[in-house]
């Protein structure tokens, strides 16, 4: 039978680090691949304290529907939470708890995007993003990121000559997958930006707690008094990923069209997951658990860096971010990035090549992706040295 997709889903590729994920059954790969938090950063034994303790008390409510918004006491913990650490407060907003940050970002396009209009991107950007705004039928349209994030001059050219842009899509904090901070300047130029066309931000923070140098920057949420700004963000990187829990915060409006949309998908969060998040949030020291955390990652990313600087020929140049989880490296022209890719996976060496994350699918770009949250100390040092091994060689031919 010839199978026909949908017009929706035809164009539609598998995630490349998904791809990756299968080559790494090999015990010998030392992956830079992932996106993973580090499996030291889980609070096992609160979780399985609190998780005990629910289901003696509690398994009626934890093992049955709820309600599509979230469970209310987790709603108002991570409202309060918002508050505190991010000055998001706006009189008019509401939140709901997703599954993940993923899904939010889903819901926000799915409200929003009619098929053909138009999501403005920072190029290279998240992958999921990008695939949950080609799922619903809009048009990703990128903009080069750097440093100090996307040129607002021509967001602001590209805004006026699109009349179908209905979202802006930004991950200011610790970019991924290039590790960017958006300096607090150019956040308050884009947000200006925005409110002169009337085009809404979703602001993606799923980061912004995994900081381990430098100083905090004010979220573009916190600037809002328009109502024109989504802010995705989750527990995935602070807790667990794999419990899928994240929330959204925007307009009641806005927001309120989103659980009508998420009573089709999922019907709610998982409530078990959502109770158990509250319950750390308020038994528990979450500040002091992300302390932990960005103490580790900060040890991570400085020998990443510091075996990188030791290995790496000249040209090769990468970011240094202060928090989050990725280091975007560059190649000279010389290397190939694909070949590069590939000769490292021979090496035993994983890395995301850097295509994956462009808003155009036939667009190329020379660099590729490290993750350091995830592997060993030593194998960062190893896999950094053949990295640099495999680029000397290319280099030398």
């Amino acid at each position: 039978m010839e199978y026909r997709f949908s017009d929706k889903m035809r164009e539609l590729k598998p995630s490349a680090i998904r791809e990756i994920f299968k080559s790494l059954s090999d015990p010998e790969i030392i992956s830079f691949a992932a996106g993973n938090p580090s499996p030291l950063s889980f609070p096992v034994e609160d979780l399985a304290r609190i998780s005990a303790d629910i289901f003696a008390n509690s398994s009626v409510q934890a093992l049955q529907y709820s309600v599509t918004e979230g469970y209310p006491p987790l709603r108002e913990a991570a409202k309060k939470r918002m508050k505190e650490k991010f000055s998001i407060d706006r009189e008019g907003d509401m939140t709901i708890i997703t599954s993940g940050g993923q899904q939010g970002i889903e819901l926000a396009c799915k409200a929003l995007c009619n098929e053909g209009d138009t999501v403005i991107c920072e190029d290279p950007t998240f992958i999921g993003a990008l695939n949950a705004f080609r799922s619903c039928g809009a048009k990703t349209v990128g903009l080069p990121v750097g440093e100090d994030g996307i040129d607002s001059a021509a967001l602001d050219r590209m805004l006026t000559e699109n009349s179908r842009a209905r979202l802006i899509y930004l991950i200011p904090t610790f970019q991924n997958p290039g590790g960017f901070t958006m300096p607090e300047k150019k956040r308050r130029e884009i947000y200006e930006i925005a409110v002169r066309h009337q085009v809404m931000i979703l602001e993606d923070n799923p980061y912004g707690e995994l900081r381990f140098d430098g100083e905090d920057i004010p979220t573009v949420k916190s600037m809002d008094t328009e109502g024109i700004v989504l802010y995705s963000s989750s527990f995935s990187k602070i807790l667990s990923a794999g419990m899928r829990v994240g929330y959204l915060c925007g307009p009641e409006p806005v927001v309120q069209k989103m659980v009508v949309a998420k009573q089709s998908e999922d019907v709610h969060t998982n409530i078990f997951f959502q109770m158990l998040t509250y319950r750390y949030m308020t038994e528990c020291d979450l500040d002091g658990h992300i302390k932990e955390i960005n103490d580790l990652y900060r040890a991570k990313c400085t020998l990443m860096l510091k075996t990188l600087d030791e290995s790496m020929p000249e040209g090769v140049t990468y970011t240094r971010p202060q928090g989050g989880l990725f280091i975007w490296m560059t190649l000279p022209d010389k290397i190939k990035m694909e070949d590069f890719v590939n000769r490292a996976i021979k090496s035993k060496v994983a890395v995301v090549p850097g295509n994956t994350f462009l808003c155009d699918t036939e667009a190329r770009i020379n660099a590729v992706r490290l993750n350091y949250s995830t592997p060993s100390d030593e194998d960062i040092v190893r896999g950094c040295r053949i990295l640099g091994e495999v680029a000397k060689e290319m280099l030398s031919e």
